[in-house]
């Protein structure tokens, strides 16, 4: 606990600290629902679980407004759910109802809410990273005065597009953020047998961007650096990349038996850097929240996620005779 950042340096309420840790609840349970759905056969095709990153995906959101963009990866469940998309909706999409975002024909991958700023996930590795300078690109031009970050993994540090994305942000000062979750893995591939630095950040000063590196499964810290970005892409001083440092506990995707890493290293992940514990951990040892509150807000969420089943359940599923319509090539 000695290293984290101690809350009373901090400037958010007790209120807005709970918040946090219930965001991050809601992430992790949203998911753990996934799986037994999946495992009754409920949700078809795969998809891709981001439980153990969920400071990053809560922490680099709060400093957003809901003007403020996103774009997202294939892990994309708790980016969406941080910028504040409806839990029931993202729940029918991936049971395949048409109350869900896509009416149940786009799955995990393509959720996207523009209302409050979530610009979608996307299945290709790096393809957020246009995108999100595109939408930097027209904030900029028309002078709207949001912000865009731009969620992205280690594996897509080494796509052209994201040489592409910041040059071109860095050349035109653009307000936008690259935020890469580097879990240590691309797929099965390890990030030291994939890329020869010793931090991601450091390909930002190849492009003159402003860059660090951070723990990301400490909340607080995630929020400062942000905090940071988003202060310099408003004053019109360009693009941050931050590289936060993070695990996803569960495979690439349902199929992914994780051979290429043993499970004493998944162990002493969970056991010593589980987001959540020690955000939880902190509150209580600072007076914020107690046990008896964490049990509560662990209720609500378990309220929430059985009101969000509950709803996906009883939607009605597509119609075969829109199998074709909303469909774009």
């Amino acid at each position: 606990m000695s290293n984290l950042i101690k809350i009373k340096n901090s400037s958010f309420s007790p209120e807005k600290l709970k918040t946090m840790l219930y965001d991050m609840m809601v992430i992790r349970s949203f998911e753990e629902t996934l799986k037994k759905l999946y495992q009754q056969g409920k949700i078809h095709g795969t998809m891709h679980l981001c439980i153990g990153q969920e400071a990053t995906a809560v922490g680099a959101c709060v400093p957003l407004t809901k003007e403020d963009k996103i774009t997202s990866t294939h892990r994309g469940h708790g980016h969406s759910i941080a910028k504040g998309t409806d839990v029931k909706k993202m729940m029918a999409e991936l049971l395949g109802k048409e109350t869900g975002y896509c009416k149940g024909k786009g799955g995990s991958m393509h959720i996207a809410d523009l209302d409050i700023g979530n610009l979608g996930a996307n299945g290709i590795v790096a393809a957020g990273l246009p995108l999100g300078t595109g939408a930097a690109l027209t904030s900029k031009m028309k002078d709207l005065g949001y912000v865009v970050l731009c969620f992205f993994g280690d594996g897509a540090s080494n796509e052209g597009a994201f040489h592409e994305s910041l040059n071109l942000a860095s050349v035109w000062k653009l307000p936008v953020i690259f935020f890469c979750e580097n879990n240590l893995y691309g797929m099965s591939g390890w990030i030291k047998e994939m890329t020869n630095i010793e931090n991601i950040a450091d390909r930002g000063a190849a492009y003159g961007i402003q860059s660090e590196t951070i723990n990301g499964n400490e909340i607080l810290k995630v929020v400062e650096a942000t905090e940071r970005a988003v202060e310099r892409a408003r004053n019109g001083e360009g693009p941050s990349l931050i590289e936060a440092h993070t695990y996803r506990w569960e495979g690439h995707s349902r199929s992914d038996a994780r051979k290429y890493r043993t499970r004493d290293e998944e162990k002493e992940w969970k056991k010593q850097r589980d987001p959540i514990a020690l955000f939880k951990e902190q509150l209580i040892e600072e007076n914020i929240i107690t046990e008896e509150e964490f049990i509560e807000l662990g209720n609500r969420v378990q309220a929430e996620m059985d009101e969000a089943v509950e709803f996906a359940e009883s939607s009605k599923a597509p119609d075969l005779e829109t199998l074709t319509t909303d469909i774009y090539a």
